[in-house]
């Protein structure tokens, strides 16, 4: 590899960096749950003054929609103190604003019809924002229509889970191109055609978290730079894969507890990952002990996995995001090891070409990963 392709690879890298200084979420999760206007379980919670629907068949529609604090920043001045981050005071203080960026944006009509807001509030969670909405609705099928998308930045998704109780199952996503969804119902599709859409839903934003995961692929390049052979490569990714799974399952199921400040030093780490392991490829000339490396590396990459599922308040959808989610971090993962290793064996069959080929990337991974540490760690 000449200079120049490596001053090259560098900026590249560099220039990733910026873009993959997080693993920010760029979900918004919804969950519906509607009861007839009337019966027991639909008496209205809120507060005094809510219209009922006004005519037989009505009902009481209950949206729950879960983004993070940075989302939220997308779509209106969240920080109303401006103190750097977003309190339950400040998302108190920006009720109005709340009703009008989001609630107006994201307009709910039933058999064709619209139906009236009745009352909306605003929770802080631990990693994320619960806004709260009441829909009085004509009787008929729901309809949504995701206005938000056109204001928050491409890529971003709103996805329709499980509803609050169970009526729903598996999940339906929306996006710029098809903000509108029909919430499904039991009548609409059953229960097995709705958790497979959900399923293959989760595996595309495991794929899209890998692809979009710079650090991820920085690790993983520098681990097969000196991975050798095809049984060794599939020891190493195995070691890393199984890592990353029981952290991503531990936090993700609530075993382990992941805060704002722990993910944030989760980011660090990775960062760190990917120094040592580029350290080691300019250093060191056997890696007998990478697998082991490569293991406890992936618990630390497991909890960055972890960190963005536990931003989108997942509810219900617990179970079949974490395996469409890890099924589909596999699936990105070994397309990734798939086009490289190939390129990377026949490097190694001339030594001299490997040897520089190894010093120029892990150079390239080494000032990524040495920058993405700096950032992380001052926040």
């Amino acid at each position: 590899m000449t200079r120049a392709s490596s001053r090259v690879l560098l900026a590249a890298l560099l220039l990733a960096a910026g873009a993959a200084s997080a693993h920010d979420a760029d979900i918004l999760y919804s969950q519906v749950r509607r009861t007839p206007t009337g019966s027991p379980n639909g008496e209205s919670r809120d507060a005094p003054g809510a219209r009922p629907a006004g005519e037989p068949g009505g009902s009481e529609v209950r949206q729950v929609l879960t983004l993070t604090a940075g989302t939220l920043g997308l779509l209106l001045p969240a920080d109303a103190d401006g103190d750097g981050t977003v309190s339950q005071t400040d998302l108190d203080a920006r009720r109005a604003a709340l009703e009008v960026g989001v609630w107006d944006a994201l307009p709910l009509t039933a058999g064709g019809r619209p139906c009236t807001r009745t009352s909306h509030s605003a929770l802080l969670r631990q990693t994320y924002v619960e806004l709260t909405a009441t829909f009085t609705c004509p009787p008929g099928p729901l309809r949504q229509t995701y206005t938000v998308l056109s204001v928050l930045p491409v890529g971003y998704r709103v996805i329709l889970g499980s509803s609050l109780d169970g009526e729903v199952p598996g999940s339906v996503f929306a996006d710029a191109a098809q903000p509108s969804v029909d919430i499904p119902g039991l009548a609409e599709g059953g229960k097995g055609s709705a958790s497979v859409r959900g399923i293959l839903g989760w595996v595309e934003e495991g794929v899209r978290h890998i692809f979009d995961g710079w650090d991820h692929l920085a690790f993983l390049l520098a681990v097969l730079l000196v991975g050798g052979g095809w049984r060794r490569v599939l020891l190493l990714v195995s070691s890393f894969t199984v890592a990353h799974s029981l952290t991503l399952g531990a936090v993700v199921l609530g075993w382990v507890g992941l805060d704002g400040d722990r993910a944030r030093w989760v980011e660090a780490a990775i960062a760190a990952s990917i120094i040592y392991v580029a350290v080691e490829n300019l250093v060191l000339r056997e890696h007998r002990h990478r697998a082991l490396v490569t293991f406890l590396f992936g618990l630390v990459h497991g909890f960055g996995f972890a960190s963005v599922l536990k931003n989108y308040g997942l509810g219900d959808s617990v179970a079949p995001a974490l395996l469409g989610f890890n099924v589909g971090v596999e699936v990105g993962q070994a397309a990734v090891v798939a086009v490289l290793l190939p390129v990377l064996r026949m490097v190694q069959r001339r030594p001299a070409l490997h040897l520089k080929t190894v010093r120029a990337v892990s150079v390239c991974i080494l000032a990524a990963g040495g920058y993405w540490m700096i950032e992380r760690a001052l926040g």
